[in-house]
């Protein structure tokens, strides 16, 4: 038997999701697909995502999205990295930045020969020694100078913040230029075919039955198809990351626009602040076994830099994955495939991820196991690792002020985690696997912020005298300082560059 070929895609849900998908597959199908997108303008969107990694521009660039535009549209901001406030302990302060710490020497990183002179007290802060943690301390930024290649100016990473309502609605525009139709109205039941039950159709409130060969499912954490419908079941990790509710409420912009995401930890959870052009992104997640709602919020509302603009909204979910991110004829990208809290800014890269599996892996006639298997466990491995990531947040802390901090000092972790935490705290070790998405130095900056002290570090850092080492620390410091000083601020940039309209 011949099978039709794969020609038919709907794509049920709209968002950052529904819409980074619809656009990405209308670029590279070029018109040859039938792409269509069914979203209700009465469901409401959770929108957390404002805050994205750097990996965000690969997608951008592959739509041939202009990045001045593009911020414009989004009324975005840019962002070096994240700082995190009160995690190891009360009154710590550090900041996990995108890009290089220090630079190599003779092959050896360079953060062992940074732990060899603390040890004498000899060095400045780990961050001074990172383009991307020393310029948001003085609210600098300015895009990578390619013609500065021996520079630190020439090497800046950097990601965005944005109003991922406004980001949706730019992704849209995009989309139904390249022929993608939105199909507008609730969906009130799934039609499923015998005898195998992949999905045949949703029918609309109106009766119209919008049929597909292929349907992928961004409808948010209701998984309306990928669990609804198909009951492939979920991984809940809530026994490791205890927060489970998210309370989000933007105010009014105040102080200097700096190119950070801001984490500070409360007694039960931790609180966001995502500087946009126009106002500033808050939220508070925290545990609801520890916390009560009516608390949760006072904190939030307390903790805001300027006058709220809107009524509070309220976020449960529960922290884990779908059991199978494909399943028949049906591919879950975005919630509907799991959630991860937003303290790494990891769920819009989870779109990004899903849609380019999926592109390598698209079906071309009927659908074949091998493929499937092979997605599922990909996802499987990046939810994996990003999860052992999230817990070390959690796990890397000395505070004892409250019971949930005690409990997630105290709680048990993954024997996955657990290995790299005894590997740095022995000799200062960090593995990179395969291609999971942080690299050493986000380990490096995480573990080391959060008080894990290595009792030891790579012994080829004592090859050199301790007078060249400590010089070599010093030139490090005072090369990042000078490119700091020359560089605009973050407001005088956006301004020069890509300021959104009133």
């Amino acid at each position: 038997m011949t099978l039709a070929p794969v020609r038919n895609i709907v794509v049920v849900g709209g968002g950052t999701a529904g819409w980074m998908t619809a656009a990405a597959l209308s670029k590279l199908l070029g018109g040859q697909y039938r792409i269509r997108l069914v979203e209700s303008d009465d469901i409401g969107i959770i929108g957390v995502g404002e805050a994205t990694i750097p990996n965000i521009k690969n997608f951008n660039n592959a739509l041939a999205i202009d990045e001045d535009e593009f911020l414009r549209a989004t009324k975005g901001t840019f962002k070096l990295g994240i700082e995190f406030v009160n995690w190891g302990a009360i009154g710590d302060r550090y900041t996990h930045g995108f890009g290089k710490v220090g630079t190599e020497l003779d092959g050896v990183p360079f953060h062992h020969y940074w732990l060899r002179m603390a040890r004498e007290g000899k060095v400045s802060d780990l961050g001074a020694y990172s383009i991307n943690t020393a310029a948001p301390a003085q609210a600098k930024f300015m895009r990578a100078r390619p013609d500065m290649p021996a520079s630190p100016l020439g090497d800046i990473a950097y990601a965005f913040h944005f109003d991922a309502s406004l980001y949706s609605r730019y992704l849209r525009g995009h989309a139904e230029k390249r022929g993608v139709v939105r199909v507008e109205g609730r969906i009130v039941q799934v039609l499923q075919r015998e005898p195998d039950g992949h999905i045949e159709a949703v029918v609309m409130e109106s009766g119209e039955k919008v049929a597909g060969d292929f349907f992928i499912d961004c409808s948010g954490t209701r998984g309306l198809l990928i669990e609804q419908t198909l009951k492939t079941g979920y991984d809940d990790w809530t026994h490791w990351l205890p927060c489970d509710r998210a309370i989000a409420v933007p105010c009014e912009s105040a102080g200097p626009l700096v190119p950070l995401t801001r984490s500070t930890a409360h007694s039960a959870g931790w609180q966001w602040r995502i500087p946009l052009q126009h106002r500033t992104g808050n939220g508070h997640v925290y545990s609801s076994r520890f916390m009560s709602r009516e608390e949760a919020t006072s904190i939030l509302m307390g903790n805001l830099d300027g006058k709220p603009l809107a009524e509070p909204r309220y976020i449960p979910y529960v922290p884990g994955r779908r059991r199978k991110s494909w399943n028949r004829n049906c591919v879950a990208i975005g919630l509907a495939a799991g959630f991860f809290e937003p303290i790494e800014s990891t769920n819009i890269h989870l779109i990004q991820t899903a849609i380019a599996r999926l592109v390598t892996l698209f079906p071309h006639a009927g659908l074949d196991a091998a493929d499937i298997d092979e997605f599922n466990a990909q996802v499987e491995d990046e939810y994996q690792r990003i999860r052992d990531f999230i817990i070390l947040h959690y796990k890397a802390t000395v505070r004892d002020d409250s019971p949930f901090w005690n409990h997630c000092r105290e709680m048990s972790i993954p024997d996955t985690l657990q290995h790299r935490i005894d590997l740095f705290r022995s000799n200062g070790r960090i593995f990179r696997e395969n291609n999971e998405l942080f690299a050493e130095l986000s380990w490096l900056q995480v573990m080391y912020g959060q008080r894990l002290r290595p009792k030891g570090y790579h012994p080829f850092a004592d090859l050199h005298a301790k007078e060249n080492v400590s010089a070599f620390l010093d030139d490090v410091e005072t090369v990042i300082r000078k490119c700091v000083d020359v560089m605009p601020t973050h407001a005088e940039f956006i301004a020069r560059n890509c300021a959104a309209g009133a």
